[in-house]
């Protein structure tokens, strides 16, 4: 270890209107539970550190569709890409750092549910449709490195709390409509007789989509029950999910103008997931100031996709080769073989092969479990909190990918020829295991000076076994110990200020083992190579900010300055967009400021933030993107030191106003602004940049009665057209007949959309 450093979970910025939740007041002071395991907490203004946070109340009352959809409204530094164009499937951005569903993208954010690690043990992934909203008591997004959150948590964390039979009581039943075929049921019910509690929730929601050939059926149960003693709480937690998603993703530019802009390029893209979650946590009070706490999970969850893509397959030119079916863009040709080793002829049952269907599955069994002790002393004659915790995560993981030739319908869908290419199958067992030590410690130096040191020895080690080959066979271990440290110092009329350093790091998960050789890319998540070795990625933050807060006032202002070592990409390798190789890029860097304010005016609550995000790549490399205009004639393009990391806007703004213009009605309105960025394969950012957009989103509640009331909603209020992605791709191969040859894909944003529903408690 180059430091010996410990230290301070790091620090995030509390914004945003109804930031109540996740926190606890107790006798006007705020409590902020510090770790995954939640467990016992801290007074807020003794962290050198700031958490956003929201409860149940708010997020039902933003009239969300999903936790993404919230932290979109009501989150500073938070953006979505809909690269999928599916409600479900976003990625979430956060200070520029990821979580989305999607394989591919380098994931930055850890998440947990009850203290469960949420992450998909095989590519770091985050489904968005496991859980239903309605199940969320409450959440935090805590920012930077903070160590003691474990793997993954490079640029934040998201820690939830799900409902029970003791916080929330009685039953709800919500049904709602919307434009594009949406219908949602949800029913709920809670409640206790003082020892035993339960509580239980189901959500169908289902619609046909704004774009063509994309609807989505999602159904979502969970229970819990509880048990309260005098000292002493149990939670056990099942939850299942049955989910069918569709979202055909990015098209080009000209497709969207001349036709319109619920055109698909190429479909189905469909992903199907299925939950199967037991769980149980507790806490246990050893004496007024110790306290035990923990969780023990099983967790089966398994993801299947069907894409029907464009094909990279061509009859070869090649006089020796002639009649058969090559691989396109290389330099020596190379005849594609089928499953049986014989040579693929370039026309099959008289069809040229003109697309591919491309099928993955991912069957997880996943187990684990943390525990941690919490003490609250006197350290020599100073108040002192110490957490010191154990957690234990281990999965296996059975990949399984094939590639079919296949022809185009006249709606650009794909049928199957019944051919599937050798070099694309992948059988791969994986398993992991991740440790973790850590522990925190605040001790208040004065009355208003408190300090923070925390750390965590992360070890991690991936097993992966080839079961149609011996190419990805590979045993590797990665372990580091990070540290943190920060100061919190306050001031007269509820202000403070802090400080921090931390360091967290990630162990390149299987996919991106199995997808790390330049010369030989693979096709997520439809193709596997072997495996060069890859180094973990290490975090190392900085961040200080002033804050304050009164009864009716909340706002703060921050920096941040985050450096990724070793960072992990995904290069573009191929001319397919999902055709490339995980590498080590070196310095990636993200920086910037966020400002926030929430403050109440009698019957009217308005709030707003801002975030400037300077991320960008500290390190030159070249990247392979043989679709940009300006790539070199080998297809690459020169990265520099300096160059922004595309995808990611510069500059997000919220702000929101809500009116109780009647005891029974509501009215509110929320603006968002994100500015331009790059498309992806132009990490050298050498051409125009996807348009920055302006949303406006209208809501009301009325209350019928003290049982019903009524909630509507408009989305898009202007119906502005706008895009929140942008990739570089082929069209030509597709839509060339239609006079298309555009190398700009988008992903298109929801029109005008209204939304009415109703709601009954009894």
């Amino acid at each position: 270890m180059k430091r010996t450093l410990l230290v301070v979970p790091v620090l995030s910025i509390l914004t945003a209107l109804n930031a109540h939740a996740a926190v606890t007041e107790l006798e006007g002071v705020t409590v902020v539970g510090q770790t995954p395991i939640h467990g016992t907490g801290i007074e807020k203004s003794k962290l050198a550190a700031s958490v956003q946070s929201a409860n149940s109340d708010a997020i039902q009352q933003s009239q969300s569709r999903s936790l993404s959809d919230y932290m979109r409204l009501n989150f500073s530094g938070i953006s979505i890409n809909e690269a999928q164009n599916n409600p479900y499937q976003p990625d979430v951005q956060y200070r520029g750092f990821t979580a989305s569903p999607l394989l591919g993208l380098p994931q930055g954010m850890s998440v947990y549910v009850n203290g469960i690690r949420f992450n998909e043990p095989f590519g770091d992934t985050v489904n968005w449709d496991l859980l239903p909203q309605g199940a969320i008591d409450s959440v935090n997004l805590f920012a930077g490195s903070n160590p003691v959150f474990g793997q993954n948590t490079l640029g934040g964390a998201l820690s939830l709390r799900l409902k029970n039979g003791f916080d929330h009581q009685g039953n709800e039943v919500e049904a709602l409509v919307s434009e594009h075929g949406r219908r949602n049921v949800q029913f709920s019910s809670a409640g206790n007789d003082g020892r035993f509690g339960y509580f239980v929730i189901g959500n169908y929601d289902e619609e046909d989509g704004w774009r063509d050939f994309s609807p989505s059926d999602v159904r979502q149960l969970l229970s819990t029950l509880s048990w309260r003693g005098d000292d002493s709480s149990l939670d056990l937690t099942l939850a299942a999910n049955d989910n069918k998603l569709l979202g055909n993703g990015a098209s080009p530019i000209d497709l969207l103008d001349q036709f319109g802009r619920e055109q698909v390029f190429t479909h189905p893209d469909q992903t199907e997931t299925k939950l199967k979650l037991l769980a149980l946590s507790g806490d246990r009070w050893l004496d007024d100031n110790t306290q035990l706490a923990g969780n023990l999970y099983y967790r089966k969850n398994e993801v299947a996709t069907f894409n029907g893509d464009d094909t990279d397959f061509e009859a070869c030119e090649d006089a020796a080769n002639a009649g058969f079916l090559c691989e396109e863009d290389g330099a020596e040709e190379e005849i594609v073989e089928d499953l049986n080793g014989n040579n693929v002829t370039a026309t099959i049952n008289g069809e040229e092969p003109e697309a591919t269907n491309n099928r993955s599955n991912t069957d997880t069994d996943a187990f684990g479990g943390a525990l941690q002790l919490a003490l609250e002393n006197e350290l020599a004659g100073l108040d002192n909190q110490l957490i010191v915790g154990f957690s234990y995560d281990t999965a296996q993981s059975d990949f399984a990918a094939d590639t079919e030739l296949a022809e185009l319908t006249n709606t650009r869908g794909t049928e199957g020829l019944g051919v599937y290419v050798d070099e694309a199958r992948v059988r791969l067992h994986s398993e992991v295991e991740h440790y973790g030590l850590f522990l925190t410690d605040t001790v208040d130096l004065t009355d208003r000076l408190s300090a923070t040191l925390s750390g965590r020895y992360n070890y991690s080690r991936i097993v992966m076994e080839d079961n149609y080959g011996t190419e990805l066979n590979g045993v590797h271990s990665f372990s580091r110990f990070n540290p943190a440290a920060g100061l919190a110092y306050t001031l007269d009329d509820g202000m403070s200020v802090y400080g921090s350093y931390s360091e967290s790091s990630r162990a390149p998960t299987p996919v991106e083992l199995s997808c790390a050789d330049p010369d030989d890319p693979c096709k997520l998540p439809n193709a596997f190579i072997s495996d060069p070795p890859l180094y973990q990625v290490v975090a190392k933050s900085y961040e200080m900010g002033i804050r304050g807060e009164s009864s009716d006032l909340n706002w703060n202002l921050g920096l941040f300055h985050t450096t990724n070592h070793d960072d992990i990409l995904f290069i573009n390798g191929g001319s397919l967009t999902s055709e490339g190789y995980f590498d080590n890029v070196g310095r990636t860097r993200r920086q910037g400021i966020e400002a926030a304010f929430a403050k109440s005016m009698g019957d009217w609550q308005f709030s707003g933030s801002y975030t400037y995000l300077d991320a960008t790549f500290q390190t030159g490399f070249i990247a392979n993107s043989p679709n940009n205009p300006q790539a070199n004639a080998n297809g690459q393009i020169a990265v520099e030191k300096g160059d922004r990391i595309p995808t990611l806007p510069r500059h997000n703004i919220k702000l929101a106003a809500d009116w109780n213009a009647t005891q029974a009605l509501a009215l509110g309105m929320d603006v968002q602004f994100n500015s331009s960025q790059y498309y992806r394969g132009d990490e050298a950012n050498l051409n125009e940049q996807v348009d920055g957009y302006t949303l406006a989103n209208l809501r009301a509640t009325y209350k019928a009665n003290p049982s019903v009331e009524l909630f509507a909603r408009i989305e898009n209020v202007f119906d502005s057209e706008y895009e929140t992605f942008g990739v570089y791709g082929e069209s030509d191969e597709v839509l060339g007949d239609q006079g298309i040859d555009d190398d700009r894909f988008v992903a298109p944003g929801k029109p005008r959309t209204a939304t009415v529903g109703i709601r009954a408690r009894f």
